[in-house]
Formats: structure tokens, sequence, C-alpha cells
């Protein structure tokens, strides 16, 4: 039996109903190989791959690739959006509150939404979104008491 097969950044452009150009390849590719990107590092690793993209293609390209699920969008208080390619799975974020380092922390539960909320109002939750601030490693070891 084989093992199946991972289809490529073009295909999957392709299944989200999105044109596939060199500039999204590129862009895809960055984000899922970053961590957790802003979009200056997102602009210099397509850069790097493909040359010249203005910074509103970047921010188009995002916006399309956030839309259609192929990369996702969180917001630290305080901080500028960044992206990442880990998508579909509800995990939560961790962040220094020092240098802004961010981590990703998975569902306590391991359901989605992996949090039950105490009153709905209404509503159909499809998603729950926890950010646990404190401080990284390398901020931990760098405090004077």
């Amino acid at each position: 039996m084989t093992a199946p097969r991972t289809p490529t950044t073009a295909e999957e452009l392709r299944g989200a109903g999105l044109r596939v150009t060199a500039a999204r390849v590129a862009l895809l590719e960055t984000v899922r190989d970053g961590d957790h990107l802003g979009v200056e590092a997102i602009t210099a690793g397509v850069r790097e791959r493909v040359g010249h993209i203005s910074l509103q293609a970047v921010y188009e390209a995002l916006h399309a690739l956030t839309a259609a699920g192929l990369v996702r969008r969180i917001e630290p208080a305080g901080s500028p959006a960044r992206f990442e390619g880990r998508v579909g799975d509800n995990h939560h974020h961790i962040v220094c509150r020092s240098c802004g380092a961010v981590a990703d922390v998975d569902c306590a539960v391991g359901e989605v939404p992996c949090l039950t909320a105490s009153d709905t109002h209404g509503f159909s939750i499809d998603e729950a979104e926890v950010t646990y601030w404190g401080l990284c490693p390398d901020c931990s070891g760098n405090r004077t008491s």
C-alpha cells in the first residue's frame, strides 16, 4: 500500500479556488517554512524566492490565502499581525511579554472548539482562540532580581 501523495503548493492553491502565481506559491511556502511571521519577514522571504514583489501584492495575497483557509492570521494584543501555515486544528498561542516570541500550544481538550462557552448567546461556535502570556525561556533567564 502506498502512502497518500501530498499535494503540491500549486495544487493546494487551485483546490482553494485561487489562481496559481509564482508570488502566491512563494508566499505560501514562506509562511509555512517560517514561524509566526510578520508581513515584513514574509515579504523578504518571497523576494528571496521570486525577486521583487510589492508590499501591496503581499497584503493582497495574504488576504486571499487567509480567506481560503490556507494561512491563519493571528494578532496578539499590542503586536502587528502574524501569519502561520498551521490551519484547521484550532490550536492556541503563547506570547512572550518581553520579546514578542510566539509559540503554538495545542488544545487542552483536543476537540474543536476545545473550549465550551458558558453562554453562546445563540451563536454557533466553531472556534475558540486563547492566548497565553508570559516570558519565553530566553527572557526569563535575562531577568534580574
